[in-house]
């Protein structure tokens, strides 16, 4: 697909796992830290003997991330996921002073509740008359986890009517789709090719039908892939549910563009049932020679170790409030 190259990129992490202030800024990546927190309005706290605390940006289990990109010197804002909590993402957004109502476009990784449940909150926040809603059409599928000797646990799934109501321009896509004037990718479905990237156990089931049965391929999972400039793609998913190999190995042959500039997000390598493909997943991964990496979410402490290990010039640690910029080189 003729993917057009951004002049520069800025992805602002406003959800995830992990809060730290005392990260420092790293290669491309920059931090809200104690200085950013010093300088913005302060909380109340009695406890303190200034009578006050830093109001810093909070983590939670999820993920949204706020893409800022300028072409041709125009500059356009897409949110991608929403985070676990109803007033998490807005409540960061403020922290992190960005004006909810500057999303042009909400688009969603996949159904599940971590990366959804924040448009509450954004709906609440600002309205969202006529915004574009860019989702996968099973991203509507009901969802549990089914674990052996366990009572089932239902999974919630975004409302299709909730979300229209509230004004979203709902807009269902399985195969690959371009916003912006053709400089945004947003893949649709991911081919899966790799053998060792077989998606979720088989406790992690659908309905289907009328009937549970095992999900194991999330099929609604889509990431969001740019261009910039002389430096190659930047690949941002949520769960990676795909597999961050086939996700990156898909961009690639989507856009024709070899180099990979970034690969950010959630890479699912997180638990029991994931670790044992972290070797062969790190492995396939550092064959793609990205030049930076910045695993978040659900990617998990061991693979993130593992991929620090394997690529310590490319690897980056986020946390909520990191910044990776990127400008045309």
């Amino acid at each position: 697909m003729p993917l057009e190259p951004v002049d520069a990129v800025t992805l602002t992490t406003l959800i995830d796992n992990q809060s730290d202030l005392l990260l420092a800024d790293q290669g491309p990546v920059r931090r809200t830290g104690m200085r950013h927190a010093a300088a913005v309005p302060r909380l109340p706290a009695g406890v303190l003997d200034t009578g006050e605390s830093y109001d810093v940006p909070l983590a939670e289990h999820g993920f949204s991330m706020l893409v800022t990109i300028v072409r041709n010197g125009r500059e356009h804002r897409l949110l991608f996921d929403a985070g676990m909590t109803p007033d998490g993402l807005v409540g960061n957004m403020r922290r992190l002073g960005v004006d909810p109502a500057s999303v042009e476009t909400v688009v969603l990784s996949h159904g599940h509740a971590d990366h959804v449940t924040g448009l509450d909150g954004l709906i609440r926040a600002v309205g969202v008359a006529d915004t574009p809603l860019v989702v996968h059409p099973g991203v509507w599928t009901g969802r549990r986890m089914n674990v052996p000797g366990a009572k089932p646990l239902r999974l919630a799934a975004p409302s299709r009517r909730a979300l229209a109501g509230a004004g979203f321009e709902i807009v269902e896509r399985a195969q690959p789709s371009l916003l912006f004037g053709g400089s945004v990718l947003i893949t649709g479905e991911i081919d899966r090719v790799t053998p060792f990237e077989r998606g979720m156990p088989a406790y992690h089931e659908a309905l289907t039908d009328g009937a549970w049965a095992p999900d194991p391929l999330v099929r609604d999972d889509q990431a969001l892939v740019l261009n910039v400039r002389g430096h190659g793609l930047v690949v941002l998913t949520g769960c990676g549910h795909a597999g961050i190999v086939n996700i990156v190995r898909h961009a690639r042959r989507l856009t024709g563009e070899p180099r990979v500039a970034a690969v950010v997000g959630g890479f699912h390598l997180s638990g029991p049932a994931f670790e044992p493909i972290i070797e062969p997943t790190v492995g396939a991964l550092a064959g793609l020679d990205p030049a930076v990496v910045v695993p978040a979410h659900c990617t998990g402490w061991r693979a993130a170790h593992a991929l620090a290990a394997r690529l310590p010039e490319a690897f980056v640690p986020n946390a909520v409030g990191s910044r990776l910029e990127l400008r045309a080189a």
